[in-house]
């Protein structure tokens, strides 16, 4: 596996290896293009690995993939090296006061380890994080919940079966007052043309830290209830 000329300064790897079944080059080929899965329908949605690599991307880094037909797989990451100096700099010290907030939350993720640290974020901060791992689930928590107030929708946009804008749509009907805030890892240009989010709404593009999630959402709570 090699890495191109831009990635010879300072920088990090990750290796991550399992002893799978492997992947036949015609798969690998597409393995990091969106939407691409070689699961059955239902099973998956193609964005896992294509998400991680535009990340990765967006980062200034490369991820790469070397694996053959029941020899298992490696994915190799490389990151550019930042300074703890230039980090601080960045951040300004902001992100050790981060906006607290009293209201209810309906977290709606598929991924479990990404509903699991905004809803931890959250609830550490004073929120009151009701949680579902899809749309039909989160419309399910709605009617649960339809006489008490739920302020916010904080939804994942690509979901499978029922993804976060239709979602939002039919939660209005239980609780047309409250606010929603969209999550994806892609820009809102990058969404297909059945889920193009309307101009004006909330949007966090993935990855986010914890300042910039808690910041954005008194944003959009407080366009909300002001």
């Amino acid at each position: 596996m090699h890495f191109s000329a831009r990635l010879l300064g300072p920088h990090v790897t990750l290796s991550v290896s399992d002893t799978g079944t492997g992947m036949p080059e015609e798969v690998k080929a597409h393995i990091f293009e969106h939407f691409f899965t070689t699961k059955e329908e239902g099973k998956g949605t193609g964005l896992g690995l294509s998400t991680c690599y535009d990340i990765v991307q967006q980062s200034g880094g490369q991820m790469v993939v070397e694996s053959e037909p029941d020899q298992g797989t490696t994915f190799l990451i490389c990151l550019p090296q930042c300074g703890e100096i230039a980090d601080s700099q960045e951040s300004g010290g902001e992100e050790t006061c981060l906006s607290k907030g009293t209201e209810t939350v309906l977290l709606t993720e598929d991924e479990p380890l990404v509903r699991n640290t905004i809803a931890t974020v959250l609830s550490e901060q004073g929120y009151n994080v009701l949680q579902a791992t899809n749309g039909d689930e989160a419309l399910h928590v709605a009617r649960a919940h339809a006489s008490e107030e739920i302020h916010l929708l904080l939804t994942d946009v690509v979901m499978p079966h029922l993804n976060g804008i239709e979602l939002a749509k039919r939660f209005r009907n239980t609780h047309p007052d409250a606010r929603v805030l969209f999550i994806s890892g892609y820009t809102d240009d990058a969404i297909t043309h059945d889920t193009t989010l309307d101009k004006g709404v909330g949007f966090l593009q993935k990855p986010f830290s914890p300042f910039v999630l808690a910041r954005k959402m008194r944003e959009v709570l407080e366009k909300s209830l002001g």
